[in-house]
Parts: C-alpha cells; sequence; structure tokens
C-alpha cells in the first residue's frame, strides 16, 4: 500500500470513528449512573438532521453542531422524564425512542434529502500539516475529531479522579446508599442522560456535516447501537471505548477498501456485514473467559428507583 493510500485510509478511519466514540463516550457516563438508554440510534438521527438543516440554511456548521448538540439533549429529556420521573421500563423506553428518533427525522430531513452542504473544515497548520504521513493525520482533522479526544480524557478524569465523578458512579452502583448520604438520585441521573443525549447528537451531527456530509434517511445505519457494544466492550472505561470506536470504525473504513478494491470475489453485502459481524464477535469474546470478570456492568444498572417517601 503506498504512502498516500495509507494516508488516506487512516483519515478516513478517524472519521468513521469519531461518531462512534462521542456516542459511545456520551452512553458509558448514563450507564455509569445507572441508567440504560437504548435509544443513541433515535438521538444520533434526530441530532444529525438538525445540525444539517441549521448548517444548510445557516451555512455555519458550528450553529449545525449547537442544534444537533441540542436536538439529542431534548430527546434525551422525554427519555429521563419518561423513566426517572414515571419510571418508565427503560429498555422499553430507549427502544420507542430509537423508532421514535427515526420517524421524526424521517419527517424535519423529508425537504433536505440530497442536498450537499459544505463540510467541517480541517484544521491547516502550516509546517505541521504538510509533514509527509504523520502531518495530515495528526494536525490535518477537523476540530471534532480533536474535541472527541478531549471529551475521552475528560471524561475518564471526571469519573476517575473528581467527588462528582465519583458520586455518579455511586449511584450507579448503590442508588440506595447514595441517597441515604443525602445525595439527589434523580437529578444526578438526569444529568447524566442529558450529557448522553448532547453527545449523540453530537455524534450525529458529525455524521451529517463532516462524514458525508449530506442527509440521508437513517443514515447512522446501525452506529447508534455499535455504540451500546463499544461501551461493553470497554467495561465502561473511556480509555477503552476510544480503542474500541477506532476499531470498529477501522472494520468500517476496511470494508470499503476490500470491496472498492476487488480483493476477493466475495459479494459486496458480505463486506457490508463486516463492521456488524465485527460487533458480535467482540462482544462474544468479551463475555466469556477471563474478560468476563472484568467487564461487570453498574449494579444498578436499568433498575428503577423511587425515593422514599
Amino acid at each position: 500500500m503506498s504512502p498516500d493510500i495509507l494516508v488516506a485510509a487512516l483519515l478516513t478511519a478517524m472519521t468513521a470513528a469519531t461518531p462512534l466514540l462521542l456516542a459511545a463516550l456520551g452512553e458509558l457516563v448514563v450507564e455509569k449512573s445507572g441508567v440504560l438508554n437504548l435509544g443513541v440510534e433515535g438521538m444520533m438521527l434526530v441530532g444529525a438532521v438538525a445540525g444539517f438543516a441549521v448548517g444548510l440554511t445557516t451555512g455555519d456548521w458550528r450553529l449545525g453542531i449547537l442544534a444537533a448538540a441540542a436536538a439529542g439533549a431534548a430527546l434525551a429529556f422525554v427519555f429521563a422524564v419518561l423513566t426517572l420521573n414515571l419510571m418508565s421500563n427503560q429498555v422499553a423506553t430507549g427502544l420507542a425512542l430509537t423508532i421514535f428518533g427515526i420517524g421524526l427525522s424521517s419527517l424535519i430531513g423529508a425537504g433536505f434529502v440530497g442536498r450537499p452542504v459544505s463540510p467541517i473544515p480541517k484544521l491547516e497548520l502550516p509546517g505541521l500539516t504538510d509533514l509527509p504521513v504523520v502531518g495530515p493525520i495528526l494536525f490535518g482533522q477537523d476540530p471534532i475529531v480533536y474535541l472527541s479526544f478531549v471529551a475521552a480524557g475528560a471524561v475518564a478524569w471526571f469519573l476517575t479522579r473528581s467527588r462528582a465523578g465519583m458520586v455518579l458512579r455511586a449511584v450507579g452502583e448503590s442508588d440506595v446508599s447514595a441517597h441515604a448520604l443525602g445525595y439527589d438520585v434523580l437529578r444526578i441521573r438526569l444529568y447524566a442522560v442529558l450529557f448522553g443525549g448532547v453527545m449523540a447528537g453530537l455524534a450525529g451531527g458529525y455524521l451529517s456535516l463532516a462524514y458525508t456530509p449530506l442527509w440521508i434517511e437513517e443514515m447512522t445505519a446501525g452506529r447508534g447501537w455499535i455504540a451500546l457494544a463499544i461501551v461493553v466492550f470497554a467495561a465502561w472505561k473511556p480509555w477503552r471505548a476510544v480503542v474500541g470506536a477506532y476499531l470498529f470504525g477501522g472494520v468500517t473504513i476496511l470494508q470499503l477498501y476490500l470491496q472498492g478494491a476487488g480483493v476477493m470475489p466475495v459479494p459486496s453485502q458480505i463486506f457490508s456485514m463486516l463492521p456488524y459481524l465485527a460487533t458480535i464477535v467482540a462482544l462474544v469474546f468479551i463475555s466469556a473467559g477471563p474478560w468476563r470478570a472484568r467487564s461487570d456492568a453498574p449494579a444498578c444498572l436499568g433498575k428503577p428507583f423511587r425515593p422514599a417517601g
């Protein structure tokens, strides 16, 4: 493989991994608080269409990204009200949220299908971006790629080094004990769910404003479910979520290059299945053997909490 092709493949893999990483980090924080939100796919889609619509009409990708984050947070707030206040089943509500997001995004985006938008611009650092191989990879990404790494570091620090992060983890491990100590479990979980919505919305906005960049119905193509799988693959650890996102992002790009190169007489549908097959294999692998003991979910994950009195 020539250096130019290698650089192009790595750049594309980073672009493909970024929305997975953003969505996975958001869901990781949500699950650390003891809430299971399976509506990531729906929030990503609503974020994608909102970001694209605002970015296209205003011509400013920054406003588009903010709109995507706000749309994801709005849908997450609906989920939070239903599950935290009205005590609805988290699994069923999350699935309903995804179905609702698919329909809502298709309705809003009906007039935007096939209309291109200027992609998020890449950073250009004179003298650094022009370096062979490493220049474009390290210094020629768009701002959201760098934001995803900053977010990973911030989430890792928050969960392991900050008092608020330790409280959130305590809520996810024993909500009754945290409540007995005087912590507002429902408020903490609300903030976590909203953060997850913001990150899922950002991931969707990145898809429609940078990865594609255009709006297509159901353009997430299962990435929300892969982000959920990455959280399990990462054993609820942010640094492992980075590895998982880039692993699955790399597989996504690998199948495109294999199809384009025609390396094997295999139907293209088989190559298109690779990212999802890799997800299943990874989950099976970490669910057995020595990995199993180190990948325990938060003890209260998916369990509703009703304050006494």
